[in-house]
């Protein structure tokens, strides 16, 4: 068997893996965030500010973090190997775009457990 080491994950199946996996919690995030508008009827900056200082919701919100970056790495390994054909650029944007989403993650979670 040929190890791909230019992919995401270990391999294709992998990739796809976690790809499902990761749109799954991105959904069930979105469908929390959207329960709590649906309930709460006027939402302020405390209300807010009352939800996110809870534990579960920060736990939650760190794991769609990690499901994002995953997510966002496969899919920009895909459309970079797909259109960019010089090994150079696509090595460099991916490095680009790595550090972004890294960043993405750390603020992320600084912010959020910071409440």
């Amino acid at each position: 068997m040929v190890n791909v080491v230019a992919s995401a994950g270990r391999n294709g199946v992998h990739d796809f893996i976690l790809l499902r996996a990761s749109a799954i919690i991105l959904v069930l995030y979105t469908l929390l965030l959207a329960g709590f508008f649906i309930v709460t009827p006027t939402v302020t900056f405390d209300v807010w500010q009352g939800f996110f200082a809870c534990n579960a919701v920060k736990v939650a919100t760190g794991l769609a973090l990690l499901a994002l970056l995953a997510h966002a790495k496969i899919g920009v390994w895909q459309v970079l190997s797909d259109y960019i054909k010089s090994a150079f650029l696509r090595a460099t944007l991916q490095y680009v775009f790595s550090v972004i989403l890294l960043a993405y993650l750390v603020f992320g979670f600084l912010i959020v457990w910071g409440v």
